[in-house]
């Protein structure tokens, strides 16, 4: 039997003292590896996980931390994040193998952070999957698309782990669940698949904006759509969005 992808899939999460480095600094990493089954399935390795705390230069303000709740004493006198001694923690927590691939929920936020990350040869850039970007494809008609809420729609709350999915916004517990939500979309996709649409604008299920508000694209007016393409000031995500649809309409 040909496996879509032998290598590990290593999902990961980052506690934060902020937004965007390098004024932020990365306090918290948690990972939980996922490979493929005997049948092709794809599954949680229940060996292979781990969490880390790191120390930070400047404190973390107290709006962040009413977020992780990740205490200054916790992380006191403890070593700064570097990303080279981070790969080599979680090999060594996965018995030496290497990530082919990484993965996490809104994964711009962790790549920014991490983009020292190699990829298994040690000499390229990390492939990344963004489980957010591959969420809204699989299931645009979700109320919401963060981890938490797919944790529920998903029904997954039955089947995982209560301990270990607790507390939210912790990275190993955030880890857990997006790992989980990676093995319910990869019955819908390929490992090619979802590193494709990462490397793509998020496909946003409905207009966000206008007299079009909360409507498919597909009722958006095409005046609308050429609209959009026509502000300058326009997200690039959104003309991205209404180019599509519009491409869509003039393959038909």
């Amino acid at each position: 039997m040909v496996r879509d992808y032998e290598r590990i899939l290593r999902v990961v999460d980052l506690e934060t003292t902020g937004l965007e480095p390098p004024t932020a600094e990365i306090i918290e990493l948690g990972f939980q590896d996922v490979r493929q089954g005997e049948w092709g399935d794809w599954l949680l390795d229940d060996d292979t996980y781990g969490q880390a705390l790191f120390g930070c230069e400047r404190p973390c303000p107290p709006e962040v931390m009413a977020v992780h709740h990740i205490l200054p004493w916790e992380i006191k006198d403890r070593p700064l994040f570097q990303s080279r001694s981070a790969e080599d923690w979680m090999e060594s927590r996965a018995f030496g193998r290497s990530a082919d691939v990484y993965v996490a929920h809104n994964s711009k936020f962790e790549q920014a952070f991490l983009p020292a990350f190699r990829a298994f040869d040690g000499s390229t850039p990390a492939k990344w999957i963004c489980t957010y970007k591959a969420a809204l494809r699989i299931w645009p008609e979700a109320p919401a698309h963060t981890n938490q809420v797919l944790l529920y729609w998903l029904g997954l709350h039955n089947e995982i782990d209560e301990e270990r999915r607790h507390p939210p916004h912790r990275a190993l517990p955030d880890a857990y669940v997006t790992a989980h939500i990676l093995c319910r979309l990869l019955q819908k996709a390929t490992v090619a698949e979802l590193i494709q649409w990462t490397g793509e604008p998020p496909l946003m299920p409905t207009c966000p904006i206008g007299k079009f508000r909360g409507q498919k694209w597909a009722d958006v007016e095409a005046g609308f759509l050429n609209w959009m393409l026509a502000q300058a000031s326009m997200e690039e995500d959104l003309k991205w969005n209404a180019r599509r649809e519009l491409e869509r309409r003039r393959s038909q």
